[in-house]
């Protein structure tokens, strides 16, 4: 009787040490997944991150470090365009606080002009599918810091916006393309990566990274548009959340 009760008592014991031993090793592997794409790119030093993540579409990865206190997201975007050098042409990263696709977005669009030809960043506030001009246009958060480099054929797009206090998760869009003509970005490719190259980025909290989409509604039928979601992001969960659900589970198994 006494063994059976030692026996019992050791499983106890035994089963939350190996549930918090595979929260932690998944913990570990889900800040892998969500690095790994991005931890390669080589900012210079002065362009320090919170948090990175490789996204979904295009080959892109963004890094950013979000202070709630005082709602100021700053970022860094890395994308290679479609040219044949992968630095000419243009790339993009918008906010949008209306909706999921590319109307309403508030868009930071990183590209070459003048002669000799020199990084510009200009912003837009994306009405439509429409022709981007030369010049900025305003956006709804206060932009500043803005610039752009390249590195290892890829454009880096830097930025910091004032957002709103009290946001937390955001609908986000990003995508390159291959021309810029008389000083202004050309539309991008319609391909499925491009028009897919959108999701949520939860900006601080519990789970980084990109959020899951919710399922698109049908499109009326005969519309020629395309705004489709795609599948669904990763999401990246921390290590405490882990090590929660692991203790949940050995009290349910108590």
């Amino acid at each position: 009787m006494a063994f059976a009760k030692m026996q019992l008592r050791g499983r106890t014991l035994f089963l939350p040490a190996v549930l918090l031993i595979l929260a932690s090793s998944m913990a570990t592997t889900t800040r892998a997944a969500a690095a790994g794409g991005c931890a390669d790119d080589k900012l210079p030093a002065n362009r320090t991150y919170a948090h990175c993540a490789a996204l979904a579409q295009l080959g892109a990865t963004l890094h950013w470090s979000y202070d709630a206190k005082i709602a100021l997201l700053s970022l860094a975007f890395v994308a290679r365009t479609p040219s044949a050098n992968g630095t000419a042409g243009w790339v993009a990263w918008a906010l949008n606080p209306t909706g999921a696709g590319m109307k309403g977005a508030q868009a930071l669009v990183a590209f070459k002009r003048g002669n000799p030809p020199a990084y510009v960043v200009n912003t837009y506030n994306l009405t439509g599918h429409r022709a981007l001009g030369g010049d900025s246009t305003p956006i709804a958060y206060r932009a500043t810091d803005l610039a752009a480099d390249e590195s290892g054929g890829k454009v880096r797009l830097y930025g910091t916006l004032q957002l709103h206090q009290g946001m937390e998760v955001v609908n986000h869009i990003w995508n390159v393309g291959s021309t810029v003509t008389d000083g202004a970005p050309v539309k991008h490719a319609l391909a499925e990566e491009n028009m897919d190259a959108r999701g949520r980025l939860v900006l601080s909290g519990s789970v980084l990274g990109l959020a899951p989409e919710p399922a698109p509604a049908p499109a009326p039928r005969g519309s020629s548009a395309k705004d489709s979601s795609g599948g669904a992001a990763p999401t990246y969960v921390s290590t405490p959340v882990l090590m929660l659900l692991a203790f949940a589970g050995f009290l349910a198994i108590a």
